[in-house]
């Protein structure tokens, strides 16, 4: 009886953990220098839509800003290189221009 109980519980598991990932879209972002960085370590922690949903916010200051708080306040390990070329890649495809 337990044994099917267990069996039931994770055939749900599955099921669900299948149709959750189902619904998730692949984020295309625009193509060029430094997209790999964003991929690479921005994509490492948190879905890339995010870049997207902050674009109309943010300019080069504030980009920066959130690069800068990825690595000191939550300790993304993203080494100085990168977090240039990440910015640079923000500020030139998703900046608010003004």
């Amino acid at each position: 009886m337990r044994a099917g109980i267990f069996i039931m519980i994770a055939a749900f598991i599955c099921a669900s953990l299948h149709v959750a990932g189902a619904e998730e879209k692949p984020v295309m972002l625009k193509l060029g220098p430094g997209l790999d960085k964003v991929e690479a370590n921005c994509g490492a922690c948190h879905s890339l839509d995010y870049i997207q949903m902050n674009s109309p916010f943010l300019d080069a200051a504030g980009w920066n800003a959130e690069v800068a708080k990825m690595i000191k306040a939550f300790g993304a390990p993203v080494d100085d290189a990168d977090a240039k070329a990440i910015v640079d890649y923000l500020t030139k495809n998703y900046g608010r221009r003004p």
